[in-house]
């Protein structure tokens, strides 16, 4: 019993080490980007551009100042949990549509949602809002 679970427990972290390893590239390459853009020329030049668009008087000014960095330990952290997320998701662009369970409001049962399809017709699936 207890060889079972080493076994899962060091699976399990050999996964995450891959995953690591896989991410890592990506997460740098992000994190690179944020230092760069950290440079105030480079930063104000990039603001101000963006700002240009911006013609509505009820918008704020652009403001460029050493304040506002964007290489901070919190933007690394979005940025890594946003590309392990990103990275794990079941649907790919170019992939198969993932198959998952979806409730059939009108007959209270569940159904795997290609079950829905018929023929070669597309499937169209509406998330509505209720806000």
């Amino acid at each position: 019993m207890m060889h079972d679970s080493c076994g899962v427990q060091m699976a399990r972290t050999l996964k995450h080490a891959a995953l690591c390893l896989m991410l890592l590239p990506r997460f740098l390459l992000a994190a690179v980007m944020l230092w760069l853009l950290d440079f105030l020329c480079i930063r104000k030049k990039v603001l101000l551009k963006m700002g240009e668009g911006q013609d509505s008087p009820d918008d704020p000014p652009v403001c460029v100042s050493d304040s506002n960095k964007m290489f901070t330990l919190e933007s690394l952290r979005a940025v890594w949990y946003g590309q392990k997320l990103d990275f794990l998701k079941s649907a790919h662009l170019g992939s198969a549509a993932p198959n998952t369970e979806v409730m059939l409001i009108h007959e209270r049962r569940q159904v795997r949602i290609l079950d829905c399809m018929k023929g070669k017709r597309p499937l169209i699936l509406n998330f509505g809002s209720c806000s």
